[in-house]
Protein backbone atom coordinates (compact mmCIF):
# COMPACT_ATOMS: atom_id res chain seq x y z
CA UNK A 1 0.00 0.00 0.00
CA UNK A 2 1.00 3.87 -0.35
CA UNK A 3 0.44 5.57 2.40
CA UNK A 4 1.37 8.69 4.48
CA UNK A 5 1.25 11.13 7.54
CA UNK A 6 1.70 15.06 7.21
CA UNK A 7 2.59 17.23 10.16
CA UNK A 8 3.29 20.74 10.76
CA UNK A 9 1.35 24.39 11.17
CA UNK A 10 0.83 27.02 8.93
CA UNK A 11 3.36 29.33 10.98
CA UNK A 12 5.37 26.28 12.40
CA UNK A 13 8.84 25.95 11.51
CA UNK A 14 8.72 23.25 8.63
CA UNK A 15 5.62 21.27 6.83
CA UNK A 16 6.58 17.22 6.78
CA UNK A 17 5.28 14.30 5.06
CA UNK A 18 6.40 10.25 5.33
CA UNK A 19 5.79 8.51 2.52
CA UNK A 20 5.09 4.50 2.88
CA UNK A 21 5.21 2.03 0.22
CA UNK A 22 7.27 3.51 -2.66
CA UNK A 23 8.63 1.16 -4.79
CA UNK A 24 12.80 0.55 -4.87
CA UNK A 25 14.24 2.01 -7.78
CA UNK A 26 12.01 4.93 -8.66
CA UNK A 27 13.64 8.24 -9.45
CA UNK A 28 13.04 10.88 -7.58
CA UNK A 29 15.06 14.43 -7.35
CA UNK A 30 13.75 17.42 -5.28
CA UNK A 31 13.40 19.60 -8.40
CA UNK A 32 10.24 17.52 -9.81
CA UNK A 33 8.65 17.61 -6.32
CA UNK A 34 9.18 21.49 -6.29
CA UNK A 35 8.04 22.13 -9.57
CA UNK A 36 4.59 21.00 -8.71
CA UNK A 37 5.06 22.65 -5.09
CA UNK A 38 5.61 26.05 -7.69
CA UNK A 39 2.33 25.60 -9.38
CA UNK A 40 -0.17 25.17 -5.74
CA UNK A 41 1.64 28.20 -5.26
CA UNK A 42 0.35 30.31 -8.61
CA UNK A 43 -3.14 31.86 -9.52
CA UNK A 44 -4.84 34.65 -9.72
CA UNK A 45 -6.40 35.89 -6.58
CA UNK A 46 -4.13 33.99 -4.19
CA UNK A 47 -3.25 36.27 -0.55
CA UNK A 48 0.35 37.88 0.02
CA UNK A 49 1.50 34.50 1.90
CA UNK A 50 2.84 33.31 -1.61
CA UNK A 51 5.03 36.06 -1.77
CA UNK A 52 6.33 35.26 0.79
CA UNK A 53 7.20 31.02 0.43
CA UNK A 54 8.75 29.99 -2.61
CA UNK A 55 8.37 26.42 -1.55
CA UNK A 56 11.15 24.01 -1.52
CA UNK A 57 11.46 20.22 -0.51
CA UNK A 58 14.43 18.66 1.48
CA UNK A 59 14.04 14.74 0.89
CA UNK A 60 15.55 13.76 4.16
CA UNK A 61 15.28 9.94 3.97
CA UNK A 62 14.05 6.96 1.31
CA UNK A 63 16.08 8.57 -1.68
CA UNK A 64 19.79 7.70 -2.57
CA UNK A 65 21.50 8.69 -5.50
CA UNK A 66 18.52 9.80 -6.76
CA UNK A 67 16.74 7.01 -6.66
CA UNK A 68 13.89 5.27 -3.92
CA UNK A 69 15.38 2.33 -1.36
CA UNK A 70 11.98 0.82 -0.81
CA UNK A 71 12.21 2.34 2.66
CA UNK A 72 9.87 5.11 4.18
CA UNK A 73 10.52 8.23 3.02
CA UNK A 74 10.67 11.68 4.28
CA UNK A 75 10.11 15.33 2.80
CA UNK A 76 10.44 18.35 4.30
CA UNK A 77 8.99 21.96 3.57
CA UNK A 78 10.52 24.83 5.72
CA UNK A 79 8.23 27.37 5.90
CA UNK A 80 9.60 31.36 5.21
CA UNK A 81 7.04 32.98 7.35
CA UNK A 82 8.62 30.91 10.27
CA UNK A 83 10.92 33.63 11.27
CA UNK A 84 7.83 35.95 11.75
CA UNK A 85 6.09 33.54 13.92
CA UNK A 86 9.11 32.09 16.01
CA UNK A 87 8.07 33.53 19.26
CA UNK A 88 4.67 33.01 18.89
CA UNK A 89 4.38 29.23 17.30
CA UNK A 90 7.58 28.18 19.32
CA UNK A 91 7.80 25.03 21.26
CA UNK A 92 9.20 25.97 24.74
CA UNK A 93 7.20 28.41 26.55
CA UNK A 94 8.26 32.06 25.67
CA UNK A 95 8.02 35.12 28.24
CA UNK A 96 6.48 38.13 27.41
CA UNK A 97 4.27 37.18 24.88
CA UNK A 98 1.16 39.51 24.05
CA UNK A 99 -2.09 38.08 23.08
CA UNK A 100 -2.36 39.90 19.58
CA UNK A 101 -1.90 36.77 17.98
CA UNK A 102 -4.54 34.66 19.82
CA UNK A 103 -8.15 33.93 18.25
CA UNK A 104 -11.09 34.29 20.20
CA UNK A 105 -13.52 35.25 17.31
CA UNK A 106 -14.30 31.97 15.56
CA UNK A 107 -14.74 32.56 11.54
CA UNK A 108 -18.16 31.21 10.18
CA UNK A 109 -17.17 28.45 7.78
CA UNK A 110 -13.77 27.65 9.26
CA UNK A 111 -12.33 24.64 11.65
CA UNK A 112 -12.27 27.53 14.65
CA UNK A 113 -15.02 26.99 16.63
CA UNK A 114 -15.75 23.23 16.23
CA UNK A 115 -12.02 22.39 16.94
CA UNK A 116 -11.67 24.74 19.50
CA UNK A 117 -14.86 23.01 21.74
CA UNK A 118 -13.45 19.26 20.58
CA UNK A 119 -10.20 20.01 21.45
CA UNK A 120 -10.66 22.15 24.43
CA UNK A 121 -8.53 25.04 23.12
CA UNK A 122 -9.66 28.49 24.19
CA UNK A 123 -6.86 30.19 21.86
CA UNK A 124 -8.33 28.96 18.22
CA UNK A 125 -5.50 29.88 16.65
CA UNK A 126 -4.45 26.13 17.61
CA UNK A 127 -7.14 24.96 15.75
CA UNK A 128 -6.75 26.92 12.73
CA UNK A 129 -2.85 26.77 12.96
CA UNK A 130 -3.50 23.00 11.57
CA UNK A 131 -6.96 23.27 9.91
CA UNK A 132 -5.56 25.86 7.38
CA UNK A 133 -5.04 24.90 4.24
CA UNK A 134 -1.03 25.47 3.83
CA UNK A 135 -0.91 21.50 4.87
CA UNK A 136 -1.63 20.95 1.25
CA UNK A 137 2.12 22.15 0.20
CA UNK A 138 2.67 18.99 1.79
CA UNK A 139 0.29 16.74 -0.03
CA UNK A 140 1.35 18.39 -2.99
CA UNK A 141 5.01 17.23 -2.87
CA UNK A 142 3.39 13.26 -1.76
CA UNK A 143 1.29 13.60 -4.61
CA UNK A 144 4.57 14.39 -6.66
CA UNK A 145 6.11 10.98 -5.78
CA UNK A 146 2.46 9.19 -6.66
CA UNK A 147 2.52 11.17 -10.07
CA UNK A 148 6.47 10.12 -10.83
CA UNK A 149 5.54 6.54 -10.05
CA UNK A 150 2.64 6.23 -12.50
CA UNK A 151 4.23 7.94 -15.09
CA UNK A 152 6.77 5.03 -15.20
CA UNK A 153 3.42 3.22 -16.04
CA UNK A 154 2.50 5.22 -18.39
CA UNK A 155 -0.24 7.20 -16.68
CA UNK A 156 -0.64 11.22 -16.91
CA UNK A 157 -2.47 13.33 -14.72
CA UNK A 158 -3.75 16.80 -15.69
CA UNK A 159 -6.29 19.40 -14.19
CA UNK A 160 -8.37 22.47 -15.10
CA UNK A 161 -10.58 24.55 -13.50
CA UNK A 162 -14.44 25.01 -14.69
CA UNK A 163 -16.21 27.24 -13.04
CA UNK A 164 -15.42 30.28 -10.63
CA UNK A 165 -18.37 31.99 -8.46
CA UNK A 166 -20.86 32.31 -11.60
CA UNK A 167 -18.51 32.22 -14.49
CA UNK A 168 -18.42 29.05 -16.20
CA UNK A 169 -16.33 27.53 -18.95
CA UNK A 170 -17.50 26.24 -22.29
CA UNK A 171 -16.19 22.43 -22.00
CA UNK A 172 -12.90 21.85 -24.34
CA UNK A 173 -12.31 18.58 -26.24
CA UNK A 174 -8.45 18.61 -26.37
CA UNK A 175 -5.36 15.80 -25.89
CA UNK A 176 -4.42 15.29 -22.40
CA UNK A 177 -1.23 17.23 -22.89
CA UNK A 178 -2.61 20.09 -24.56
CA UNK A 179 -4.94 20.29 -21.42
CA UNK A 180 -1.46 20.53 -19.05
CA UNK A 181 0.01 23.27 -21.19
CA UNK A 182 -2.87 25.88 -21.81
CA UNK A 183 -3.96 25.08 -17.58
CA UNK A 184 -0.52 25.82 -16.79
CA UNK A 185 -0.67 29.18 -19.03
CA UNK A 186 -3.81 30.33 -17.54
CA UNK A 187 -3.91 32.25 -14.33
CA UNK A 188 -6.81 30.57 -13.85
CA UNK A 189 -5.86 27.46 -15.35
CA UNK A 190 -8.79 27.53 -17.38
CA UNK A 191 -9.27 26.54 -20.92
CA UNK A 192 -11.74 28.77 -21.91
CA UNK A 193 -10.01 32.05 -23.18
CA UNK A 194 -13.48 34.00 -22.45
CA UNK A 195 -14.32 32.41 -19.49
CA UNK A 196 -10.72 33.29 -17.99
CA UNK A 197 -11.19 36.47 -18.49
CA UNK A 198 -14.60 36.75 -16.84
CA UNK A 199 -13.32 34.73 -13.65
CA UNK A 200 -10.12 37.33 -13.66
CA UNK A 201 -12.48 39.89 -13.47
CA UNK A 202 -15.38 38.04 -11.19
CA UNK A 203 -11.91 37.24 -8.73
CA UNK A 204 -11.01 41.13 -8.58
CA UNK A 205 -14.12 42.13 -7.89
CA UNK A 206 -14.42 40.15 -5.09
CA UNK A 207 -11.23 41.22 -3.77
CA UNK A 208 -12.48 44.98 -3.83
CA UNK A 209 -15.33 43.97 -2.28
CA UNK A 210 -13.19 42.19 0.82
CA UNK A 211 -15.18 38.48 -0.26
CA UNK A 212 -13.68 35.65 -1.57
CA UNK A 213 -15.01 33.42 -4.16
CA UNK A 214 -15.05 29.34 -4.79
CA UNK A 215 -15.45 26.92 -7.72
CA UNK A 216 -14.82 23.57 -9.44
CA UNK A 217 -12.34 21.85 -11.03
CA UNK A 218 -11.69 19.09 -12.96
CA UNK A 219 -9.01 16.48 -12.70
CA UNK A 220 -8.30 13.89 -15.87
CA UNK A 221 -6.35 10.36 -15.60
CA UNK A 222 -5.35 8.48 -18.66
CA UNK A 223 -3.75 5.04 -19.52
CA UNK A 224 -5.16 3.27 -16.55
CA UNK A 225 -5.13 0.09 -16.87
CA UNK A 226 -9.01 -2.31 -16.84
CA UNK A 227 -9.11 -3.36 -12.93
CA UNK A 228 -7.83 -0.68 -9.90
CA UNK A 229 -10.27 -1.25 -7.47
CA UNK A 230 -13.07 -3.66 -6.91
CA UNK A 231 -16.64 -3.80 -5.98
CA UNK A 232 -16.55 -6.83 -3.39
CA UNK A 233 -16.37 -4.33 -0.55
CA UNK A 234 -17.14 -0.91 0.24
CA UNK A 235 -13.59 0.31 1.08
CA UNK A 236 -12.46 -1.21 -2.01
CA UNK A 237 -14.33 0.46 -4.33
CA UNK A 238 -11.52 3.30 -6.08
CA UNK A 239 -14.75 5.73 -6.75
CA UNK A 240 -15.25 5.69 -3.22
CA UNK A 241 -12.06 6.08 -2.29
CA UNK A 242 -11.07 9.27 -4.75
CA UNK A 243 -13.82 11.10 -3.78
CA UNK A 244 -12.87 10.28 0.11
CA UNK A 245 -9.07 11.47 -0.83
CA UNK A 246 -10.45 14.83 -3.05
CA UNK A 247 -13.38 15.33 0.12
CA UNK A 248 -10.45 15.71 2.22
CA UNK A 249 -9.14 18.75 0.61
CA UNK A 250 -10.01 21.40 3.01
CA UNK A 251 -13.03 24.11 1.61
CA UNK A 252 -13.92 21.01 -0.73
CA UNK A 253 -18.00 20.66 -0.48
CA UNK A 254 -18.75 18.10 -3.09
CA UNK A 255 -17.02 15.45 -5.53
CA UNK A 256 -18.51 13.61 -8.37
CA UNK A 257 -17.62 11.34 -11.55
CA UNK A 258 -18.37 11.29 -14.89
CA UNK A 259 -21.76 12.73 -15.14
CA UNK A 260 -21.68 12.45 -11.79
CA UNK A 261 -24.72 14.73 -10.33
CA UNK A 262 -26.32 14.77 -14.07
CA UNK A 263 -26.83 11.82 -14.37
CA UNK A 264 -29.60 11.81 -11.44
CA UNK A 265 -31.38 14.46 -13.78
CA UNK A 266 -31.33 11.92 -17.40
CA UNK A 267 -32.85 8.13 -18.34
CA UNK A 268 -30.74 5.21 -18.30
CA UNK A 269 -30.50 5.62 -22.10
CA UNK A 270 -28.33 9.07 -21.95
CA UNK A 271 -26.15 7.67 -18.86
CA UNK A 272 -24.53 4.80 -19.66
CA UNK A 273 -22.12 3.97 -21.89
CA UNK A 274 -22.87 1.14 -24.66
CA UNK A 275 -19.37 -1.15 -25.76
CA UNK A 276 -18.08 -2.07 -28.51
CA UNK A 277 -14.55 -3.92 -29.72
CA UNK A 278 -12.41 -3.11 -31.95
CA UNK A 279 -8.45 -3.49 -32.73
CA UNK A 280 -7.21 -2.56 -29.71
CA UNK A 281 -10.23 -4.58 -27.30
CA UNK A 282 -13.74 -3.11 -25.83
CA UNK A 283 -13.77 0.02 -25.97
CA UNK A 284 -16.94 2.57 -24.76
CA UNK A 285 -18.59 4.92 -27.38
CA UNK A 286 -18.98 7.70 -24.46
CA UNK A 287 -17.84 8.46 -21.30
CA UNK A 288 -20.59 9.24 -18.99
CA UNK A 289 -19.45 6.66 -16.60
CA UNK A 290 -16.00 9.05 -15.95
CA UNK A 291 -13.61 6.03 -16.42
CA UNK A 292 -14.96 3.77 -13.29
CA UNK A 293 -18.14 1.15 -13.35
CA UNK A 294 -18.92 -0.61 -10.33
CA UNK A 295 -15.88 0.73 -8.40
CA UNK A 296 -13.24 -0.55 -11.14
CA UNK A 297 -12.03 1.37 -14.04
CA UNK A 298 -12.81 0.56 -17.19
CA UNK A 299 -9.58 1.70 -19.00
CA UNK A 300 -11.51 5.15 -20.13
CA UNK A 301 -10.52 8.54 -19.02
CA UNK A 302 -10.80 8.91 -15.37
CA UNK A 303 -12.68 12.38 -14.86
CA UNK A 304 -13.17 13.64 -11.14
CA UNK A 305 -14.94 16.84 -10.59
CA UNK A 306 -14.35 19.07 -7.26
CA UNK A 307 -16.76 22.02 -5.75
CA UNK A 308 -15.01 24.22 -4.11
CA UNK A 309 -16.58 26.41 -0.83
CA UNK A 310 -15.75 30.26 -1.21
CA UNK A 311 -12.26 30.99 1.69
CA UNK A 312 -13.63 31.22 5.09
CA UNK A 313 -11.92 34.39 6.00
CA UNK A 314 -12.81 37.41 4.50
CA UNK A 315 -11.93 40.98 4.62
CA UNK A 316 -15.56 41.65 5.08
CA UNK A 317 -15.97 39.98 8.00
CA UNK A 318 -19.15 37.82 8.91
CA UNK A 319 -20.48 38.27 12.36
CA UNK A 320 -19.27 35.98 14.91
CA UNK A 321 -18.93 35.75 18.81
CA UNK A 322 -16.51 36.77 21.33
CA UNK A 323 -15.71 33.54 23.28
CA UNK A 324 -14.57 35.25 26.42
CA UNK A 325 -17.34 37.45 26.45
CA UNK A 326 -20.21 35.40 24.13
CA UNK A 327 -20.90 38.96 22.64
CA UNK A 328 -21.37 39.60 19.26
CA UNK A 329 -18.23 40.60 16.93
CA UNK A 330 -16.58 40.97 13.97
CA UNK A 331 -15.43 37.16 12.98
CA UNK A 332 -11.45 36.79 13.14
CA UNK A 333 -9.39 38.21 9.92
CA UNK A 334 -6.12 37.07 8.65
CA UNK A 335 -4.03 37.50 5.49
CA UNK A 336 -5.54 34.82 3.05
CA UNK A 337 -6.49 34.29 -0.70
CA UNK A 338 -9.86 35.92 -2.18
CA UNK A 339 -9.34 32.83 -4.40
CA UNK A 340 -7.83 29.65 -4.60
CA UNK A 341 -9.82 27.36 -7.05
CA UNK A 342 -6.64 26.78 -9.33
CA UNK A 343 -4.24 25.78 -6.13
CA UNK A 344 -7.11 23.44 -5.18
CA UNK A 345 -7.21 21.97 -8.70
CA UNK A 346 -3.19 20.58 -8.21
CA UNK A 347 -3.80 19.61 -4.85
CA UNK A 348 -6.74 17.43 -6.56
CA UNK A 349 -4.47 16.40 -9.16
CA UNK A 350 -1.69 14.95 -6.32
CA UNK A 351 -5.00 13.19 -4.31
CA UNK A 352 -6.14 11.19 -7.14
CA UNK A 353 -2.99 10.70 -7.93
CA UNK A 354 -2.26 8.95 -3.88
CA UNK A 355 -5.92 7.38 -4.49
CA UNK A 356 -4.54 5.92 -7.81
CA UNK A 357 -1.26 4.73 -6.52
CA UNK A 358 -2.25 3.25 -4.09
CA UNK A 359 -5.10 0.61 -6.19
CA UNK A 360 -2.03 0.24 -8.20
CA UNK A 361 0.23 -1.18 -5.80
CA UNK A 362 -2.97 -3.50 -4.15
CA UNK A 363 -3.65 -4.84 -7.18
CA UNK A 364 -0.03 -5.60 -9.14
CA UNK A 365 2.08 -5.27 -5.73
CA UNK A 366 5.77 -5.21 -6.24
CA UNK A 367 8.60 -3.86 -4.28
CA UNK A 368 10.38 -2.34 -7.41
CA UNK A 369 9.21 -0.79 -10.22
CA UNK A 370 10.82 -3.03 -12.35
CA UNK A 371 8.95 -5.91 -10.67
CA UNK A 372 6.16 -3.51 -10.94
CA UNK A 373 5.90 -2.81 -14.18
CA UNK A 374 6.04 -6.43 -15.10
CA UNK A 375 3.39 -7.34 -13.41
CA UNK A 376 0.95 -4.62 -15.42
CA UNK A 377 3.09 -5.64 -18.25
CA UNK A 378 1.81 -9.89 -18.10
CA UNK A 379 -1.85 -8.37 -16.62
CA UNK A 380 -2.71 -6.06 -19.73
CA UNK A 381 -0.67 -9.51 -22.17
Amino acid sequence: MFRFLTAGESHGQTLLAIIDGVPAGLQLIPEYIDRELARRQKGHGRGGRMSIEKDKVTILSGVRQGITLGSPIALGIPNRDWQNWSKIMAVEPQDGLTDAKQVWIPRPGHADLAGGIKYNHADMRNVLERASARETAARVAVGAVAKQILKELGIKIASHVVSIGQVKANPVQAPLDEIISRSEKSPVSCLDPKAETEMIIAIDAAMADGDTLGGTFEVIAEGLPVGLGSYVQWDQRLDANLAQAVMSIPAIKGVEIGLGFKSAELPGSKVHDEIGYGPEGYKRFTNNAGGIEGGITNSEPLIVRAAMKPIPTLRKQLKSIDTRTKQPAPAHAERSDVCAVPAAAVVGEAMVAIALVNAVLVKFGGDSVSELIAHIQAYIK
